[in-house]
């Protein structure tokens, strides 16, 4: 029988995708878009450029070769349901279903769990409290390595439980500390600071990644492109890996996508100032990757 689903890589080529427009997060529902300064948004939304801009994303996901699955629509969702990478996380054996430090997103893993099962994907396990883990502070280092960064998204408990959950398919869960960096309300999580593009380049935020994670990532025979300084903010460092030596980021970090391009990757580009810049959330947050080759 054929896949449907897998984990354990960041950049093998991407071939199945969950996504969730603005329209399905309810960005266009005025009694929702009205908490966007309380979610942490940096000003009031713009649904039609976000759906725009999303729309673009889809496109340059199906250009690529991936069949992309939209998330339904629910009434317990927030605005910030658009980042779907956070709420699970698939392994080869199942998805686990997180449970967001953002007390807003707690509804999240259990409706992409609801719309995985439609497409056989079985569940490995759900994050049960205290503890809390955010998707976007993982990477698969290799298929029995999985790194997970320790911040005010994800707590100790958290990496505890994954640590229980994996063990017995042979998947080692190391952890790596995360800074303060602007406070527990900032969306900072371990893929603010490092996305992997291949099996042995990374795209780092070197200054914010602890001495531990740059020692371990060197070891592994990693190396670094470093992400241009000035485009912190407009996350620079959140790029998706395609497969292939192909990446998708957004057109605002002009300097940072001009030194993956010199590294010899295909660099695709959508504009994201409303879906990305706006959110905190880049191509990876976008994306809910359920099968790559």
């Amino acid at each position: 029988m054929k896949t449907q689903f897998n984990g354990h890589s960041m950049s093998g080529a991407l071939q199945r995708v969950m996504v969730c427009s603005p329209r399905t997060a309810g960005w266009n529902q005025p009694e929702r878009a009205s908490r966007w300064q309380e979610l942490g948004f940096r000003h009031a939304l713009d649904f039609a450029r976000a759906q725009s801009q999303h729309d673009a994303l889809c496109h340059e996901l199906k250009a690529a070769g991936a069949e992309v699955v939209e998330l339904p629509p629910s009434p317990n969702l927030s605005l910030d349901a658009v980042y779907t990478h956070d709420a699970s996380l698939p392994a080869d054996h199942g998805l686990i279903v997180m449970r967001p430090g953002k007390p807003n997103r707690l509804a999240e893993g259990p409706h992409q769990a609801l719309l995985c099962d439609t497409l056989d994907i079985p569940i490995l396990g759900q994050i049960i409290p205290p503890a809390t883990t955010e998707a976007g502070d993982m990477l698969w280092l290799d298929s029995e390595t999985l790194l997970i960064g320790h911040g005010y998204r994800t707590n100790a408990a958290g990496i505890h439980q994954m640590r229980d959950l994996l063990a017995p398919k042979d998947v080692e869960v190391l952890s790596a500390p995360l800074p303060h960096g602007p406070g527990p309300s900032a969306c900072l999580h371990l893929m603010s600071l490092i996305s992997l593009l291949d099996d042995h380049t990374a795209l780092v935020d070197l200054p914010w990644l602890a001495v531990e994670t740059v020692e371990l990532l060197k070891s592994r025979s990693f190396e670094f492109i470093d992400i241009d300084p000035s485009e912190r903010d407009t996350l620079a460092c959140n790029v998706l890996a395609l497969g292939n030596a192909r990446l998708l980021a957004i057109a605002e970090n002009p300097k940072t996508n001009a030194r993956l391009r010199r590294a010899g990757f295909d660099l695709r580009t959508f504009p994201g100032s409303e879906l990305c810049i706006n959110g905190s959330g880049g191509p990876t947050c976008l994306t809910r990757t359920l099968l790559r080759a």
